[in-house]
């Protein structure tokens, strides 16, 4: 997933775009023209947005799974994206529930791959791609521990045992009303 996000953000142009990440900073160090920091819980994403239309990528990584209401959610990824704008969304899938009290994060919703796409194309987002990862070795280990990757862990993709999904879509700048949850 990461390789695929990166070779995708690549593929943008960072230079000559804004984007905004919602997850934290870990695409902070691309070469973007501007770059904000959008740190969820305390930047709510499902809350009535003021930014609209002003980054050219929004970055949206495990998130998701945490917001009460993701159909509001998708639509302000929507909303702060410019027409034309690209927005990237990973969330975990095949993955325990994960709660951290200390920061109010709830752990509310899992995606499958049709979902999550029905989820942005509820949004007005044009979706380009729906991509997973997963495998069956992954899913165990999981569910027994977290556990970090270690090399001699298998990395092929088992499509039906997804443990993250992420999509790619486009705020196509017209302003049709979202479709209703």
């Amino acid at each position: 997933m990461n390789d695929a996000i990166d070779v995708h953000i690549a593929s943008l142009d960072p230079a000559n775009r804004s984007a905004a990440e919602i997850s934290g900073e870990s695409h902070a160090d691309k070469p973007w023209r501007e770059y904000t920091s959008l740190m969820y819980p305390d930047f709510d994403l499902c809350a009535p947005i003021d930014d609209r239309g002003r980054f050219d990528v929004v970055i949206c990584e495990q998130v998701m799974e945490h917001v009460v209401d993701p159909w509001g959610a998708a639509a302000n990824l929507r909303e702060l994206a410019a027409p034309g704008g690209h927005v990237i969304v990973s969330t975990p899938f095949l993955i325990k529930v994960h709660e951290i009290a200390l920061f109010a994060l709830r752990d509310y919703w899992r995606f499958t791959p049709r979902g999550l796409r029905t989820l942005l194309d509820s949004a007005g987002l044009v979706v380009d791609t729906v991509e997973t990862w997963g495998n069956r070795r992954c899913v165990i280990g999981n569910l027994r521990r977290w556990s970090a990757y270690r090399r001699w862990h298998p990395l092929h993709n088992d499509p039906d045992l997804a443990v993250q999904v992420w999509a790619f879509a486009r705020n196509p700048g017209n302003h049709q009303a979202p479709l209703a949850p």
